[in-house]
């Protein structure tokens, strides 16, 4: 990926309640095609830890902070955003990162 001043990059932590993974998985994947076809995404990419199933992380990047805001006023995100208490066992931990270049 092209670095880029404004872009945004970041890993979304998410973690399924007891009985929530399956749900939680198909929820998470319903989001990554719509949001792949974002004109200000770059990445969205979504992984599970081997050592933790129900441990989701989502690789997203954006182009810029209004991009990542405009994916979060989604209606397919908002949809995704009103069932995260039901899903999530602890709150969703977005943690942006910058890339180290020489």
């Amino acid at each position: 990926m092209k670095r880029e001043a404004d872009k945004l990059v970041s890993i979304a932590v998410l973690t399924a309640k007891a009985g929530m993974r399956e749900r939680l998985r198909h929820e998470l994947l319903t989001l990554v095609e719509p949001t792949r076809q974002e004109p200000g995404n770059l990445d969205y990419v979504l992984f599970e830890l081997r050592d933790e199933p129900g441990t989701f992380y989502m690789r997203e990047a954006f182009v810029s902070q209004a991009a990542l805001d405009a994916h979060c006023a989604t209606d397919y995100f908002q949809a995704f955003a009103n069932q995260a208490d039901e899903l999530l066992a602890e709150p969703l931990r977005l943690i942006f990162m910058e890339e180290v270049v020489q």
